[in-house]
Parts: structure tokens; C-alpha cells; sequence
């Protein structure tokens, strides 16, 4: 069985959810899916393993935490 997650980002405007798509796309890539529309960043998430996902949650919201204080994006 597969599990499947969608996490939606949302910024102030598309600038600054390409400056997060851009930030994180390098530690995502291969587990990962993402795009940028509007001003949201979508990433999803699939595994056969469920706390593989959990983890890959868990490492993208740190992630995003870090790109956003650092950046000071909303």
C-alpha cells in the first residue's frame, strides 16, 4: 500500500514561494515532488512506508521553518 500526502506552503506572494521551492528543491529531489502556483508551494509526498513519511514531513516543515527565518519570507 501506498501512502500518499499533498502539504501546501502559502506566501505573501509567488516570489517568495519560488525562493522556498528554490531553497528546499535540492534536499527534496528524489523524495519530493513540488511546484510553485500562485503563491503556494505543493509538495507531495508518496511511500510504501508510512514513517518514511512521517519523517519526510517532519524534515520538510524544519526545512521550511529554517528558509523562512532566514529569508523572512511570510
Amino acid at each position: 500500500m501506498k501512502v500518499k500526502t499533498k502539504i501546501t506552503f502559502t506566501y505573501s506572494d509567488n516570489k517568495n514561494a519560488q525562493i522556498a521551492y528554490n531553497s528546499l528543491y535540492p534536499d527534496n529531489e528524489g523524495f519530493i515532488e513540488s511546484k510553485v502556483e500562485n503563491n503556494k508551494l505543493i509538495c507531495y509526498i508518496e511511500n510504501e512506508k508510512i514513517s518514511t513519511v512521517l519523517n519526510t514531513i517532519e524534515d520538510l516543515i524544519q526545512c521550511e521553518k529554517v528558509i523562512e527565518v532566514t529569508s523572512k519570507i511570510v
